[in-house]
């Protein structure tokens, strides 16, 4: 925003989405906003524009600029956005026919026609009027284009064409400038009061910003790393940051993205992790700042299951009664909450929600568009499924910046979102489900049913195809009657199945839409034996850089980002995108690093004999000094016969069992207190919900045993991505198992050493870490590390707490 002019500036779909839904929300019936179809519509958004001839402009991007006096206050408010088409029409022949004949419709006819493209799945003698937003939008363009370029009359059209037979249906209107004029007066008359909000807001909030200084002395290579993420902001790149515990990552990734913010760079952060507990560490940080002087609106989206206030989410005025009139009620909650805090946490939006009785979850989205910084999963940026369209429905890119946390665990999260997985036994349950009502729609599962019947009997076990058309073709076609059948009927019995299978089909098509060289397509059949098909992602990249490009720079950062080049490539990064690895500010006295040479993990020598040399080394690990310990193993099966081996041989025994509630996490977590007077021992699984993100302090923890290399079990899918990155790259094993057992190892290793303070020691049990392959990919402060035998160990350890006898 400038000096001397204040300027808002609002999308079309945002302003007319926002100021004029209203009813209910309802899971029963497709909904009236969920209408269009996502990627798919691209594609018949292109093919519409090619077949309109010369006189159709398509894309045309549409901007004005009003200026706005709400209670004293003077600002500009610009609403832009991307008009799908401009029709100019043919006047001589319309004045022509106006000649002949009196036709009131004929006379009525504009210069020009604005159209608006929405690909739909439903049957579109089942649309008898335009979906109201989508009428608003297109008379926004129209009203855009009439003032620029001097128009007294504008036709208006909206084009919704079936997914699958391609049909189109149109609505026209033509409306005089002034009827124009009135509309969109009252329009921006509704958002004034909100922009007014959201300018006084922000010239609060940068003055604040720009008076504060980096709360804490700056650690070794601090520094640096603040001032590469502001410049990387500044130049609208992107970087790749490996930063070992202790760095700092939080604070320094957050403070320089918020002074862009007050220095008017940048106009949102997302703040994008994958597991609970570092959501909790950014709103630490961004409370850290608040108390410094700051004042932002900071918010985090919680899952919808953990928000909810029925025991299961079921959204419907049947089942709750915030759901009836929910968009109602829902700008007015928002705008009281807004002017009324500045901390928007998970307790305000429930408060808030129950006092407007609107849906919280949905409240909270509502919310995230007038805060300043969003803390959420990854989902809601990256996913096809679930991303906040308010952000990123636009082509238009906008300052936005991503930090994304722990950023090694994008690859495996985004080769998921963008992959799509049908099950056949699910087209047989919704058949017998919705039986005796909709003979169309059986007949269309029975056709998907035999198509997928079909394939089954072509997979013994494991099945790569190279070509699904006929399966694609007969799931428009069941998508275009699952949408009349959910308009036409309220879901009672077998709601859940009903609706899952309908967005997983919507899913898989959207998916099939993109499908390139980075895909494969397979069938095979999962534990239970479930015959399934899936559009596997290979390679994330392409889909993730189309993201980023929807902001102004993304930081990726993690303890264990190695090597650089993979997660980088993997990531979507660039080649002038940046990369660093911010040094260590531990000293290396105060830890300890072994690797013992005569044991392995291999499955050719997992045996009773190799188990109690393992176990040997770990309660010989854990005699050395009394305190707390954490053992990591590649599986709960290896976990569990050593544990039974261990008997009462391991002081303080703890075991992690296979899905804990998050109190029984926390139990666990608890038990491990500051300096313990008798040892305790957490035997746990490498890559599960103890190897990252937990912060055991000080002499809250002191040893970490890594039991193995942490490679993925070999199955199909894993080989299908070692044969894939084989031909592409030339290192199929490194891709597909190595990279990830090793940031699995790391992950688990780094829970020993948190802070500058601690002291610790880290014992890898396997000698395969002994070789070039796997050594190379230890960090820089892993060096030296000490190869031992089980006495060489005891001696060691022994020295090393000897010399760090005043830690804890």
């Amino acid at each position: 925003m400038g000096d001397s002019k204040k300027e808002i500036k609002i999308s079309v779909r945002n302003l007319v989405e926002f100021i004029m839904r209203s009813g209910d929300l309802d899971n029963t019936r497709s909904s009236k906003n969920e209408v269009e179809a996502m990627q798919a519509g691209s594609r018949i958004h292109r093919k519409i524009q090619k077949q309109m001839g010369a006189n159709y402009t398509p894309e045309v991007p549409l901007s004005i600029t009003v200026p706005v006096n709400y209670k004293e206050v003077n600002f500009d408010l610009t609403v832009e956005g991307r008009a799908d088409g401009i029709i100019k029409n043919n006047l001589d022949e319309i004045n022509y026919m106006s000649a002949l004949i009196s036709n009131e419709e004929i006379t009525k006819a504009s210069e020009i026609t604005v159209d608006e493209i929405k690909g739909v799945y439903k049957d579109l003698d089942l649309l008898t009027e335009p979906v109201l937003v989508h009428r608003a939008q297109v008379m926004c363009y129209a009203y855009i284009y009439a003032v620029k370029y001097n128009h007294e009359r504008i036709g208006i059209r909206l084009t919704y064409c079936n997914m699958e037979s391609e049909c189109q249906k149109h609505f026209e209107e033509v409306f005089s400038i002034d009827q124009l004029t009135d509309w969109f007066n009252n329009l921006i008359k509704e958002y004034a009061k909100w922009a007014v909000w959201q300018m006084k807001w922000i010239i609060k909030r940068d003055e604040e910003i720009n008076k504060v200084d980096f709360p804490f002395p700056y650690r070794k290579g601090q520094k640096d790393l603040v001032t590469g993420v502001y410049r990387t902001i500044l130049r609208k790149k992107n970087l790749f940051i490996e930063a070992p515990t202790g760095v700092g990552k939080t604070i320094s990734t957050i403070f320089p993205a918020v002074k862009a913010m007050g220095m008017g760079i940048c106009s949102k952060i997302f703040y994008l992790t994958a597991k609970t507990i570092t959501r909790t560490v950014a709103e630490d940080t961004f409370h850290l700042l608040m108390k410094q002087g700051i004042s932002m609106k900071v918010t985090t989206i919680t899952a919808k299951e953990k928000i909810c206030i029925l025991d299961k989410p079921d959204c419907n005025p049947i089942s709750c009664n915030r759901a009836k009139g929910h968009y109602d009620r829902v700008n007015d909650a928002v705008y009281d909450m807004l002017t009324s805090e500045d901390e928007i946490s998970r307790d305000l939006i429930l408060s808030y929600a129950g006092k407007h009785m609107v849906c919280p979850f949905e409240m909270s989205l509502d919310i995230s568009l007038w805060s300043d910084a969003i803390i959420c999963d990854y989902n809601y940026v990256f996913d096809p499924n679930v991303y906040l369209r308010r952000f990123f429905a636009n082509e238009k890119q906008e300052e936005y910046v991503f930090l994304i946390d722990e950023a090694h665990n994008l690859v495996d999260r985004a080769r998921e979102m963008y992959s799509a997985i049908l099950y056949k036994d699910d087209f047989l349950k919704v058949k017998s489900l919705v039986k005796g009502h909709a003979p169309k729609l059986i007949k269309m599962l029975d056709k998907c049913n035999k198509d997928l019947l079909k394939k089954k009997r072509e997979c013994d076990e494991f099945e790569v195809l190279d070509d699904i058309g006929d399966l694609y073709i007969h799931l428009m076609g069941l998508m275009t009657e699952y949408e009349a059948y959910l308009q036409d009927y309220k879901l009672e019995e077998g709601r859940e199945e009903i609706l899952k299978l309908y967005m997983d089909i919507r899913h898989f098509l959207n998916i099939y839409e993109i499908l390139d060289d980075c895909y494969t397509i397979y069938t095979d059949y999962d534990e239970e034996d479930n015959f399934r098909i899936k559009l596997q992602c290979m390679d994330p990249s392409r889909n993730l850089s189309r993201c980023y490009e929807k902001g102004r720079s993304a930081v990726l950062f993690s303890a264990t980002l190695l090597p650089i080049k993979y997660y980088k490539e993997q990531l979507g990064g660039k080649e002038d995108d940046y990369a660093v690895y911010a040094p260590s500010s531990f000293s290396k006295k105060n830890r300890i690093i072994m690797v013992a040479k005569d044991v392995s993990t291999k499955y050719t020598r997992r045996n009773e004999r190799e188990y109690g040399k393992i176990l040997n080394y770990i309660k010989e690990f854990t005699r050395a000094k009394t305190g707390n310990y954490m053992v990591f193993f590649p599986s709960y099966q290896m976990l569990q016969t050593i544990a039974d081996m261990a008997g009462n041989d391991i002081e303080g025994l703890v075991v992690q069992s296979a899905n804990m509630t998050e109190e029984e996490r926390e139990v666990f977590l608890d038990e491990f207190v500051e300096n313990p007077v008798t040892s305790r021992v957490g035997f746990c699984v490498m890559g599960g919900i103890f190897s990252e993100g937990i912060d055991l302090k000080n002499s809250r923890l002191i040893g970490v045993v890594v039991v193995g290399t942490g490679l993925p079990m070999v199955c199909n899918e894993r080989e299908l991505f070692r044969s894939y990155y084989e031909e592409k790259v030339g290192k199929g094993f490194e891709y597909a198992y190595l990279y990830q057992g090793m940031n699995k190892v790391l992950q688990s290793a780094g829970r020993v050493i948190r802070t500058k303070e601690d002291h610790g020691a880290i014992l890898l049990l396997d000698e395969r870490f002994l070789k070039a392959q796997y050594y190379q990919l230890f960090p820089r402060e892993w060096f030296p590390f000490e190869p031992v035998n089980l006495s060489e160990m005891s001696l060691k350890l022994t020295d090393f707490w000897l010399k760090n006898t005043e830690a804890y």
